[in-house]
């Protein structure tokens, strides 16, 4: 299928940043798409750890939202952390799948937490609270999140979204490259 014959784009998310962010890289080669959003559970815990279980959760949004809506194409976006040596990172992945079940996969967004914020994260605190924690305000994972506080605005969560569907979209984009 190719993007431009895509006629309905589920996203796993009622996520404002993500639906917005799915919508921005899709729309220019998907012109007649329409984009919903649906509820979908993730499968993973509501804070993720490790790559792996981060990308688990962003492919079931993404199929369970294309199943669920009977679209063309599903979009699951999902952001984790991950020890490292050096202490806590975020990452965040991004999985795009189609009818036939080709699925494309890309992510990163690897940026190191503050110790307090990794703490709260280690006892059960979900990133996103952690962050409302530290900052003082509500709901921030739907706005600036982590990325946006931290870099202190040099890099906006919804464009850092984008960059994580684009590479998920590669198999789509160039398919002779993908047997």
């Amino acid at each position: 299928m190719s993007l431009d014959s895509v006629r309905l784009v589920a996203v796993g998310s009622l996520n404002p940043v993500k639906i917005a962010a799915v919508r921005a890289v899709l729309a220019p080669r998907a012109p007649r798409a329409t984009f919903t959003a649906v509820t979908i559970a993730s499968g993973v815990p509501d804070q993720p750890f490790g790559d792996d279980d981060t990308i688990r959760g962003a492919r079931t949004r993404a199929e369970s939202a294309r199943r669920a809506l009977d679209a063309d194409l599903g979009n699951g976006i999902e952001g984790g952390c991950v020890e490292t040596p050096d202490g806590m990172r975020t990452c965040a992945w991004a999985a795009v799948v189609d009818r036939a079940g080709r699925v494309g996969t890309g992510g990163s967004l690897a940026m190191p937490l503050p110790d307090a914020v990794a703490r709260l994260v280690r006892d059960g605190t979900e990133l996103g609270h952690a962050m409302d924690a530290l900052v003082g305000q509500h709901n921030t994972k739907q706005g600036a999140g982590a990325v946006g506080i931290l870099t202190d605005g040099l890099v906006d969560r919804q464009r850092a979204y984008e960059t994580l569907v684009a590479y998920a979209l590669a198999p789509f984009l160039t398919p002779d490259y993908w047997p």
